[in-house]
């Protein structure tokens, strides 16, 4: 059973998404919250598995009531409820430990999907929603806001120009492209030394982690490869563990940071 808490300060959505929540056999809301203060009073001494987060609200917001929430002992994985429209705080919430994002106007199945998939370790961000992520990382790093939004300084990544991850998605369809992608990363190399934060991956591990940040489900990374899904799962595993990310939302940020991608 997945252990669910609902954090948002409008009772009405919060009884609307414990409606669709209970009615799941696997699934199951041991918490509510109004904000982010009582939301983590409350879980400080009850544990769940995945917390539905809105950003806006009184005493305590969802930002620092995600960062408080992460650092629990056994900490829930957060998803933020957002509408993309308020950058600076869906960026800070990253930086903040958030491993996901949900739209509040998201159909039933999808929220009931990304709940699942977060419980899951899985991909918690599609590829439409990392294109946006990095759309909106990139204005406010322009604007040298880096800590602020990551949580951590902008890492060096040398001289080198970063691709253009635009080009990395079908003009038609926005479907992730992994050939392009591939192509538009640096190569390590004598002259292009891996940098030190990805200086344990394999050559097969680093195109994985490529495609990870540029958006690429398990599934589309199996195909680029012909590999089966378990074989690419061990590679997002190991990619995760060695490069000290917590989720694929780090995997995004990393990728930013380091300059392997940007919009």
């Amino acid at each position: 059973m997945i252990r669910v808490a609902l954090v948002d300060d409008q009772q009405l959505v919060r009884a609307g998404f414990r409606m669709v929540i209970d009615s799941q056999p696997d699934l199951t809301v041991l918490v509510e919250a109004a904000n982010g203060e009582e939301a983590v009073t409350r879980l400080s001494g009850t544990a769940v598995d995945v917390v539905l987060m809105d950003v806006r609200m009184p005493k305590m917001d969802g930002i620092e009531a995600t960062r408080r929430i992460v650092a629990l002992p056994q900490p829930p994985k957060v998803v933020v409820l957002t509408t993309f429209d308020l950058d600076e705080y869906v960026m800070s919430a990253i930086g903040a430990g958030a491993s996901g994002f949900l739209l509040k106007d998201a159909p039933p199945e999808e929220m009931l999907g990304a709940v699942r998939t977060v419980f899951a370790g899985d991909a918690v961000i599609g590829a439409s929603s990392t294109r946006r992520l990095l759309h909106h990382i990139g204005p406010l790093l322009a604007k040298g806001n880096a800590e602020q939004v990551l949580g951590a300084p902008v890492l060096d990544p040398g001289t080198r120009a970063a691709p253009d991850v635009a080009k990395s998605f079908s003009a038609a369809t926005g479907v992730p492209d992994p050939a392009a992608a591939l192509n538009q990363a640096p190569t390590p190399g004598p002259d292009n030394p891996m940098p030190r934060a990805l200086a344990e991956l394999t050559p097969r591990e680093y195109e994985v982690f490529v495609l990870m940040a540029n958006g690429l489900s398990n599934a589309e990374i199996a195909s680029h490869f012909v590999v089966s899904e378990a074989t690419v799962k061990t590679h997002v595993g190991r990619v995760l563990t060695k490069t000290a990310a917590r989720d694929r939302v780090q995997i995004v940020v990393l990728a930013y940071q380091l300059g392997i991608v940007r919009p």
